[in-house]
């Protein structure tokens, strides 16, 4: 069962599902594996939106760790799919601390990347007392020069081919809002027309996601309904700022931090979360630590961020740290 080298793990089913009524709306999907008595942490899925993969599983030793994993509101397995209503950055927040409290946790490791990432720094920075360490990637800070890079036309000076595309089915004299001109679509009375704009919005985070691209293998979900799920989410927590107010601005925040050891590792040709972010959030964080990744973008499977994230937390696992 030893993953040398930071190698994922063999796959393992999880020992509990359980469903959680979190507001008279949502209801989510979470699941446990490894070992019940084991080292507690919470896997933060991306997007907003993307939903939580079995290949999630698979970082984690389950001889030393009970790895929570669930769907975030309208995301994944949980219901309703793709709902808008009720679902904001706070509600995420409180949602990962109504699952602490039901499964009866007392302190975990938080674990998460991109979007996923933003969510542990601000769950973390909401209730500290309750991490006992971040472990991040991909750090994506919720700010307005980072969404109006990927969105409007930063990174497509190095994927100008697929940038293109992502930009076709809206009119020209539209572009120059992208995010606005998908809301309208995105969420269109039409379940066609959500669905045929929701593909080209998940394509070109797809395409871009890692280091080598090749666009005949490029990430899409397995039907239209998960790409529904992601595209409306996402664009809906983009269109509002993520629901942040300028002072729950995560860089103003990071003392709330200082306690809490924890490690970046970062794709040092990440285009959809440059690296920046997450060099300014470490240069703050006095506990946080960054680990660069060359020859690396931004998916967690990208084989050298895969094994910079497994043998951390077999680090932890062995006690050097967290």
């Amino acid at each position: 069962m030893d993953a040398a080298q930071g190698h994922l793990y063999p796959p393992i089913e999880p020992f509990d599902y359980v469903r959680l009524q979190v507001s008279r709306i949502h209801n989510l999907y979470i699941e446990r594996c490894g070992t019940p008595d084991g080292i507690p942490v919470v896997v933060l899925h991306g997007g907003p939106g993307g939903g939580c993969s079995p290949a999630m599983r698979r970082f984690f030793d389950p001889r030393h760790f009970q790895v929570i994993l669930f769907d975030q509101r309208g995301s994944g397995r949980s219901r309703p799919s793709a709902s808008l209503e009720e679902n904001t950055t706070h509600d995420l927040i409180e949602d990962i601390e109504r699952i602490r409290e039901h499964l009866n946790i007392e302190r975990w490791i938080v674990f998460g990347g991109s979007w996923g990432a933003t969510l542990g720094l601000l769950y973390a920075q909401k209730h500290p007392e309750r991490v006992r360490a971040l472990v991040l990637r991909g750090v994506f800070l919720l700010q307005a020069a980072e969404v109006d890079w990927f969105y409007n036309g930063g990174a497509g000076h190095w994927w100008p081919d697929l940038y293109e595309r992502f930009c076709e089915p809206i009119p020209i004299e539209e572009r120059d809002d992208l995010i606005a001109a998908y809301h309208a679509r995105l969420t269109s009375r039409s379940i066609e027309t959500q669905i045929r704009h929701a593909r080209p919005w998940s394509r070109w985070e797809g395409a871009t996601a890692a280091y080598r691209t090749d666009p005949a293998r490029m990430f899409c979900f397995e039907d239209d309904a998960q790409a529904r799920a992601f595209a409306r989410i996402e664009n809906h927590y983009f269109l509002n700022q993520g629901f942040l107010s300028a002072e729950e601005a995560i860089l103003d925040n990071c003392e709330r931090l200082a306690q809490i050891p924890g490690v970046v590792v970062q794709g040092r040709y990440d285009m959809i979360c440059p690296p920046r972010s997450a060099y300014e959030l470490c240069k703050r964080w006095d506990k946080g630590r960054l680990v660069m990744v060359d020859r690396a973008g931004h998916a967690l499977s990208e084989p050298r961020i895969t094994q910079m994230l497994v043998s951390e937390m077999e680090a932890i696992a062995r006690g050097e740290w967290g």
